[in-house]
């Protein structure tokens, strides 16, 4: 009974979450790998944290505020950073369903160890780990990845970022094991104040969505619509790209022209999919998508960072644009 108490909770808010994601940014198996990173991270962490007070003998409680934290944390991280790598997350409201999943998987397996090593603990304890300590960690990596994200779509140093965020969930999870507070205190703050703050989160992310969707659709179907129609020239992206006829040599105008084009079409295929999926429908699958993803790939490493770069005031492939791109 103690398991289901303290893992119920934190599995209900996972899915809470899952459901406020209207534009259904959020992917089940990368949801279901997330969690089983936590369950993972759970174990590496047991194994250090246990290792490492029988070598040094310093003593647990120490140990739990001050050392813990700061292994437990870059252990649940290590998934956002894939996560990252493999531009699987696009906004905040996806990163923080998948850091959340992470901290509930790992919040999962310690809780299921605690009830193993203490199975006479009273209800109190398995309410206060079931709702203060499993939404403890499950706020924690969503911060993460919620801030890192952030970061990258701000553009801002990635380095720095990832210091802060750090530090800051350091901070918060070493104060709550210093039970400077009551537990049962500490526990209904976490409960009141953790759903009111990833609604609010989330309302203003998917206006964000929305605002970036409507935004680019427009202009980028209107700017396809002139490339197929054969009237680039007459708009001002046609205007840049004679410009640059100066500074390249024939075919590497080619080339952007071919990588403008078919950007354009994969980029406005993956706003409709966003669409298709906020509306509750599922997104349309092409055969060709994948050959069409790869010649992308191709043009962009025939054009060159300067050739890129140049191409910047009319595609900035930054970080938003890759992940936009992987949503085919």
């Amino acid at each position: 009974m103690g398991v289901l108490i303290s893992t119920i909770p934190v599995l209900l808010f996972l899915s809470f979450l899952f459901l406020l994601d209207s534009f259904k940014l959020v992917r089940r198996n990368w949801l279901l790998l997330a969690l089983a990173w936590g369950f993972v991270s759970a174990g590496l962490a047991y194994m250090v944290n246990t290792g490492i007070v029988r070598v040094s003998g310093m003593p647990f409680d120490d140990y739990s505020r001050y050392l813990a934290p700061a292994i437990e944390e870059v252990l649940k991280a290590v998934f956002i950073f894939l996560l990252l790598a493999k531009k699987k997350a696009g906004f905040l409201i996806d990163a923080a369903v998948y850091g959340f999943a992470v901290g509930a998987g790992f919040a999962l397996v310690e809780n299921s160890l605690y009830v193993y090593q203490n199975s006479d603990a009273g209800w109190l304890i398995w309410i206060i780990r079931g709702l203060g300590t499993a939404f403890m960690h499950g706020g924690c990596t969503a911060l993460v990845a919620m801030m890192l994200i952030g970061a990258k779509l701000r553009g801002r140093h990635q380095p720095v970022a990832v210091v802060v965020a750090f530090v800051t969930v350091y901070l918060i999870h070493g104060l709550f094991n210093q039970f400077y507070v009551h537990p049962l205190l500490q526990t209904v703050g976490i409960v009141l104040t953790l759903p009111v703050f990833f609604v609010l989160l989330f309302n203003q992310s998917e206006k964000r969505v929305q605002n970036w969707l409507e935004m680019e659709f427009s202009s980028e179907v209107e700017l396809l619509q002139a490339i197929n129609s054969g009237k680039l020239l007459e708009t001002k992206a046609g205007d840049y790209l004679s410009l640059l006829r100066s500074s390249f040599q024939p075919e590497v105008i080619v080339d952007m022209y071919c990588y403008l084009r078919l950007y354009l079409e994969l980029s406005v295929k993956a706003k409709r999919n966003l669409m298709l999926r906020e509306n509750g429908f599922p997104p349309l699958q092409e055969a060709d998508i994948a050959d069409k993803l790869l010649e992308v790939k191709a043009l962009r490493k025939r054009l060159g960072v300067v050739g890129e770069r140049s191409l910047a005031p009319l595609i900035r492939m930054n970080y938003s644009t890759l992940w936009k791109l992987n949503q085919l």
